[in-house]
Order: C-alpha cells, then structure tokens, then sequence
C-alpha cells in the first residue's frame, strides 16, 4: 500500500476536485511518527492505495518516491503545465526538482532544462530526460534561459526549491503566458505584485495532492516504465536518520533510504 504525506478521505469536494492534500480532513502524516516501524494510518481508505501484488525487492524504492517527492516532482510538472512541445525549466536540483525532470519527460515535453551546479545530480537529471543543463542561479540563471529560448523564456517553469531567489528565478525564467508550478515549501517569499501582474505569467502550487497521481504512478513503476528511486543514493539503517538528513542538508545525498 502506497500513501502520501497527507492522509485525505478522498470524498469531500476538495478531494474529488483533485486537491486531497486540502481535503477539509486533512492529517499531516509527519506530525504522527511516520519514521516509525509501524503506523496506524488514519482515513486509510481514501489515503492508501493498493499495488498489484507484493513488490518485488527492487521496485521498493521507486515506489517509496511515489508518496512524496515524484508526487511532489509530478505535480509541479502538470501545474507548470509540461507537456507536447512545450520547454520546461526546473529550478533545484534535490529529489523533487529531478523527478519533476522525470515527470516533464513522461508528460511529452521537447525540452527540459535542468538548473544544477552538482555533477552527479547533473547525470541523474540528464538520465532523467534533461536535454540542457545551467548551472547559473538568480538573475544569471535567468538570462542564461532567456539565451536557450530565443529571449522569450520557458513555456513551463517549476520551482523545486522554496526561497526567495529560487522564486523569482522562476518567474522570470517563464515567458509572458508561461506556467510557473511551485512545490518548494515557500520561506519567507514575498512576491512584488508589480512585476507580476506586467509578466502574464500564471502561478500554481502548494502541497502537492500525491493522492491524485498515485494510481498513474504506481502502474508506471510496476511496468518499470519509469525509475525515480535512482534519487537514492545512499541507504543507511534507521537508527542512523539524523546522519541521512545532514547527508542531505550538506549536499553529500540526494535523498537517504532508511531500512530496519
């Protein structure tokens, strides 16, 4: 069984709309021990869904990414709008910004540029489906898109990362009409109302709502279309989950599988 990181009854209006992460019954699963060893998963029914079988040992960490950050990644894709003959950029390049790689590919996009400094998330993202990489951030960053685009900017632009710079990279990386999907979890971003009214640029995000895409992604996984759990990589026992975060925080992983 595969959740997310909302529990969500799947039945009031908001679920059905397709926003379960806003669904009026909402529990955040991290606030009841979700590292634990077991867990008593509350609104199971409307929050869990089912794989075909018992997994096979090597599709485990794929499907662990299908909760969360490929949720997330997939989410930002579709609210950016991504799809047939479109551009995408994403901005960050953790697991959420690669698997948004992941999902732009899968959703048809011509071309997608991932913005990373880190040679292996480079590679990752390129084995993901990236087609351009640019290394530069804020305002470089942001003319370096403008060159790829013939000046005008992205169709699609997610925004994987959540600070102030990495918002406004997004939005001026995207081009009048363009699509911004942002899925960072926002600090302290205010945006200049000004500027964003003259950009014609259509903004959509927030907690992504996994639940909708499980069922999609569950099966492309199973058929081993896609492999999102290459983010990661490093694997350390449950007992050691502070040491996997500050891999993390330090840029020495992507994303840490904990066992026990």
């Amino acid at each position: 069984m595969i959740g997310s990181f909302f529990a969500s009854d799947n039945t009031c209006e908001v679920c059905q709309a397709g926003y379960q992460s806003s669904c009026i019954h909402r529990v955040i699963m991290g606030s009841i021990g979700t590292q634990a060893q077991l867990l008593r998963v509350p609104l199971a029914d409307g929050t869990l869904v089912a794989t075909p079988e018992l997994p096979p040992a090597d599709l485990i960490p794929s499907l662990l990414t299908a909760y969360d950050v490929l949720g997330t990644g997939w989410f930002g894709a579709v609210a950016a709008e991504a799809g047939p003959g479109k551009t995408v950029a994403v901005v960050g390049d953790g697991a959420v910004g690669l698997l948004a790689v992941l999902a732009a590919k899968q959703l048809g996009a011509e071309r997608i540029i991932a913005m990373s400094r880190h040679e292996p998330r480079q590679k990752l993202a390129r084995e993901f489906g990236a087609t351009d990489i640019v290394e530069e951030r804020g305002d470089e960053g942001v003319v370096r898109i403008k060159e790829l685009t013939g000046g005008l900017g992205a169709h699609s632009v997610v925004e994987a990362v959540g600070t102030q710079e990495s918002m406004m990279q997004a939005i001026r990386s995207a081009r009048p009409g363009g699509h911004v999907g942002y899925v960072g979890v926002a600090h302290d971003v205010a945006l200049p109302g000004d500027e964003l009214f003259f950009s014609h640029v259509h903004l959509h995000g927030g907690p992504a709502p996994v639940r909708q895409y499980l069922p999609e992604l569950i099966d492309l996984i199973w058929r081993r279309e896609i492999d999102p759990g290459k983010v990661f990589d490093l694997t350390l026992p449950l007992e050691q989950a502070a040491e996997g975060y500050r891999a993390m925080d330090e840029r020495r992983a992507i994303k840490t599988l904990l066992t026990f």
